[in-house]
This record gives C-alpha cells, sequence and structure tokens, in this order.
C-alpha cells in the first residue's frame, strides 16, 4: 500500500507481481432513484501537467455493467483475490484482454475468409507483442484490412507481399503527444471500439491490470471514426 500526498491524501494499492495501469474512477452517488455507479475510463494519467501537453481520451458513462465491472475491478486491486472474476464488458490484463484481442483478430480472419470485408484499426503508442504481431500478419494475408497508428516502436513491416500487403503503418507528429489508445474491429457491419490503457507489448498485456472498455454510443463511435480517418489520411503537418 503506498500512499502519496498532492492535492489530497491518495492511496495506491499494487497487485503483487503486477504494475496498476489502468485509469479508471468509480463514482457511487445517491441518485433521484438510488445508488448509482458511475464509470470514467481514461486512456491517459490524471495528472495536471501530461493533461496539457498529451491527446487522451476519456468516457464518463453511467452502465450497470461497467459499474459492475469496475466495482469487481476495484475489488481486485484492493484485496488481490483473483479467482472467478468475472466481467461482462471490461477487457482487463493480464488475464482476459490479450486473448480478447487475439479472438476478435481471429474472427476478422474467419470474417475475410467468408468473404466479408475484414478491417482492425489499432491506434496505440507501441506494438511490441509477438502474439498480437503473428495474429495481424495472419489477418493481412486472410485479406483483412489492418491500419496501424503507432507512435513509438511498432514490430510489423507493412507493404510485405503475401506477408503484410494489406497493412499500413502511420505515426503522427503534431503539437500534442498522441497517447490515446482506440482498437477498432469492423466485425461484420457490427463495429466494435475500445478504448483504455493498454498497449499491445508483452509487458502491458501479461504483467500489468490494464483495461480496455466498449464504447457503445453510436454517437461516441461516429466521433472516434473521425479521429481515426483524421489521422489515416493525414500526410502533411501543418
Amino acid at each position: 500500500l503506498v500512499r502519496s500526498r498532492g492535492l489530497g491524501d491518495v492511496y495506491k494499492r499494487q497487485v503483487m507481481g503486477l504494475k496498476t495501469h489502468c485509469k479508471l474512477i468509480l463514482i457511487v452517488r445517491r441518485d433521484y432513484n438510488g445508488l448509482r455507479r458511475y464509470v470514467h475510463i481514461g486512456t491517459g494519467n490524471y495528472h495536471p501537467m501530461t493533461s496539457r501537453i498529451y491527446s487522451d481520451l476519456g468516457l464518463l458513462v453511467y452502465d450497470k455493467d461497467l459499474g459492475r465491472d469496475t466495482t469487481e475491478l476495484f475489488n481486485y486491486l484492493t484485496t488481490g483475490f483473483t479467482p472467478k472474476r468475472t466481467y461482462r464488458k471490461l477487457l482487463v490484463a493480464p488475464k482476459i484482454l490479450k486473448r480478447a484481442l487475439l479472438d476478435k483478430i481471429d474472427r476478422e480472419i474467419r470474417l475475410a475468409k467468408s468473404k466479408s470485408p475484414g478491417r482492425v484499426i489499432f491506434k496505440m503508442n507501441a506494438l511490441e507483442d509477438e502474439d498480437i504481431t503473428r495474429a495481424l500478419y495472419a489477418a493481412s494475408m486472410a485479406g483483412v484490412k489492418v491500419d496501424l497508428i503507432i507512435r513509438d516502436s511498432c514490430r510489423i513491416r507493412p507493404g510485405m507481399q503475401e506477408f503484410s500487403q494489406n497493412i499500413r503503418v502511420f505515426s503522427v507528429l503534431g503539437r500534442f503527444l498522441e497517447h490515446s489508445r482506440i482498437y477498432f474491429f469492423h466485425n461484420g457491419g457490427q463495429s466494435e471500439y475500445f478504448i483504455g490503457s493498454a498497449d499491445s507489448m508483452k509487458r502491458n498485456l501479461e504483467h500489468r491490470v490494464e483495461v480496455l472498455a466498449p464504447v457503445e454510443s453510436a454517437k461516441l463511435k461516429k466521433e472516434l471514426d473521425s479521429i481515426l480517418q483524421t489521422q489515416l489520411e493525414a500526410n502533411v503537418h501543418v
């Protein structure tokens, strides 16, 4: 248990052997019809300095499943007790997140093989994990269109015939540090968007407490798509 001093006394608990990297706030509020759990999921730190120079995303939402999941996660963080923790919507590392990403990439491969357009877009700081890298190569070879917006290191080499001819890699430079993580899967037209704290790195997916959360509002999905398409189309810095 670590005590830090700042705008008040804050207590942080690290699960033994894991760095807690997820960005979550759980608000329990007595509302007009009883207690409600509001959740904020962020892609960046709650930090006054980095918030001025990092480009990040946050979702503040009232959702019963996300509220339950976040409560479950905080119970895990405060007790360290792990058996049979279940989550309805959150993808939580190290137990669930990596397997979920691999399964969703595999689903795009199956859809592409059945003549349905396969599409994956990842925006993150780094792509380093070997299993995710292999899965994206396999997706490209199956005909899935893969776009990667990677600020830092990227293990994939795009444009290689037979291996990665369906993969494009972008790096965005600008006034602000691109720090947000967005994961998009076409899912046969039932598009899925996730935001959160996790890069596709072995340390993040296997040795940290990380979270990706679904964005389900049609309006917010449209905003995320606008962010992704803008960054995929830009070829100059003004």
